[in-house]
């Protein structure tokens, strides 16, 4: 190899280098505003859901509309923008429990009630019920975790009421929406077991694989990369009726 030959490798190694850590702090940006919007989302749903629970003076009586509102809004919002489903549906559910918690509702006995209302909030906007009740969940556990409550118990709380509010819409949906939240928690199968139709037993939501279908897919494009973030086994759910 001559020196101008060395030269080039050389050239070529430092650019590559240089493109490596030019990546890297490019994603290192992007994930620090990434967790800001997440905040931000928290934030707006937890205010918004304060503001509602102290008008309206009735905490129990109000979560489910409440919920359900909130998450529309949050969902109406990823279709303009054409990304975000999954997180933005976390951290909404996240946000709504931490501000019933603010207004000094009991955030074990609403979960499910938080569960119901972005349930419906989704079959009424046309989004995917499985993916919004399992970020449902999983929003209500973050919360749940960060106050220092009973994570178990609102969790199961939180299944439960998806699959109750999922039970309203068919049994195509309660199908979806459970194999979607089989093993979220332990002791799950009894809630399953409780609310599914005895034609459909908790084995086989068990035995079912899941993965993604045109009928499992949100409606936003970008998004059905972002589906890999739901840890549930992955299969075949039926379409959402």
């Amino acid at each position: 190899m001559n020196q101008e030959e060395k030269i080039q490798g050389s050239g070529l190694g430092e650019m590559v280098q240089n493109t490596g850590a030019f990546v890297k702090d490019g994603v290192v940006n992007s994930l620090k505003g990434l967790n800001e919007i997440e905040n931000q989302i928290v934030t707006v749903a937890r205010n918004s859901v304060t503001d509602a629970l102290q008008a309206g003076g009735a905490v129990a009586g109000s979560v489910i509309e409440v919920s359900r509102d909130v998450v529309k809004g949050a969902l109406k919002a990823t279709e303009e923008v054409g990304y975000g489903l999954l997180m933005t549906t976390k951290n909404a559910a996240k946000g709504i429990v931490l501000g019933i918690g603010d207004v000094g509702g009991d955030v074990i006995n609403t979960a499910g009630q938080v569960a119901q209302g972005a349930v419906k909030g989704a079959s009424e906007v046309g989004t995917d019920v499985a993916l919004v009740a399992r970020r449902t969940v999983d929003g209500v556990i973050e919360a749940v975790q960060e106050v220092g409550g009973n994570v178990g118990g609102a969790a199961t709380a939180a299944v439960n009421g998806a699959i109750e509010a999922a039970g309203s819409l068919g049994s195509a949906a309660t199908r979806n929406v459970t194999v979607f939240l089989v093993g979220v928690v332990d002791g799950v199968k009894d809630v399953v077991s409780a609310v599914l139709p005895k034609s459909w037993s908790t084995s086989e939501a068990n035995s079912e694989e899941l993965s993604e279908s045109p009928q499992s897919k949100p409606k936003v494009g970008r998004e059905s990369v972002k589906s890999k973030e739901v840890s549930a086994p992955m299969g075949k759910p039926t379409a959402v009726s």
